[in-house]
């Protein structure tokens, strides 16, 4: 049997969150590297110690890894793809994680590369939409065509919370609608809207990736600058950005997380038309109550609420 070894560098603030994010995945065979419990080991057993191994101190020295393993087949390439993504959603959601940066051992890259992308298909979402790796060809059968590159960004279209976000989107979109997207990511749910017949799309995301990553989805849909928009910044303390962002959009989204949305909240009804709607999703079950109830304390309605296993998206007025 062939395994996979992969690593996930991170901080020592950032070990239990990726220990909870593979776990939430079912991988919890994990391996911990990390210098601060390595010293503090030493600190704390410096009366067994005759001497401390130098060479075995330098390798652990600003080290905070994770390091698990997966079954070199088709269900671990494919758990492979559920961690990308996750991560991506993790970088997002944490600012003290550090580079969270992948590697694996025991494979090429150029072969992971090419190998993941095999788990990624066509997907039909809603009533109208079909979900298009770029990589792959699809007869659409009436419904519409989004092609997708995620590149290094969160947003393919297969993790529920995106899921439950076209679905609502497209319930949403009958023609001629101005839309912002918060945190954007691979620009999936505005180039959506824009594919739906939105007018014109407004998208922002913390991570400068997300710049290129959705400009070049949105080409690969035939859409240019003309209706859309990709800015990088942090919508909660970018003065600059708020003031481009301006207000007056029929539909907001933010596929985000549980704490970003409560923080955006009180600043949604400014965004919004009047008649719009605020559609919120990447809400883990067992904080959905909690998200709800700030909603409603910052005077929004709530008109819709979605599951999927195990994450909730609203649709609010």
């Amino acid at each position: 049997m062939k395994w996979l070894e992969l690593h996930i560098d991170t901080t020592h603030a950032g070990l239990e969150a990726v220990e909870t994010m593979l776990s939430s995945l079912g991988i919890d065979g994990v391996v911990i590297d990390d210098e601060t419990e390595f010293q503090e080991f030493l600190e704390n057993n410096h009366q067994y110690w005759d001497y401390v191994d130098e060479e075995l101190e330098k390798r652990m020295e600003g080290k905070s890894r994770v390091t698990f393993y997966l079954e070199a087949d088709e269900a671990g390439f494919a758990k492979l793809g559920e961690v990308r993504i996750a991560l991506a959603q993790l970088k997002h959601s944490r600012t003290d994680c550090g580079t969270l940066l992948m590697t694996l051992e025991n494979l090429e890259d150029a072969d992971w590369e090419n190998n993941w992308k095999q788990y990624y298909r066509p997907m039909e979402i809603g009533e109208r939409l079909l979900v298009v790796p770029q990589w792959e060809t699809a007869d659409p059968k009436g419904r519409i065509p989004l092609i997708l590159d995620p590149g290094l960004t969160f947003g393919t279209g297969s993790h529920a919370t995106t899921r439950l976000c076209l679905t609502a989107l497209e319930q949403r979109i009958h023609g001629g609608e101005r839309v912002l997207d918060l945190g954007c990511g691979s620009g999936i749910l505005s180039i959506a809207a824009l594919r739906l017949g939105a007018a014109h799309a407004f998208a922002c995301d913390i991570d400068d990736k997300c710049l290129d990553v959705a400009y070049e989805n949105a080409a690969l849909n035939g859409i240019g600058p003309d209706t859309y928009t990709v800015r990088v910044g942090d919508i909660l303390t970018n003065r600059a950005l708020q003031a481009e962002i301006d207000g007056g959009y029929d539909v907001v989204l933010a596929n985000i997380v549980a704490d970003v949305i409560i923080a955006l909240a009180p600043a949604v009804r400014g965004l919004l038309a009047p008649g719009g709607v605020f559609l919120c999703s990447g809400i883990i079950d067992d904080r959905a109550e909690e998200v709800a109830g700030k909603l409603r304390a910052a005077g929004l309605k709530l008109l819709e609420s979605r599951e999927s296993e195990g994450w909730f998206a609203y649709t609010c007025c």
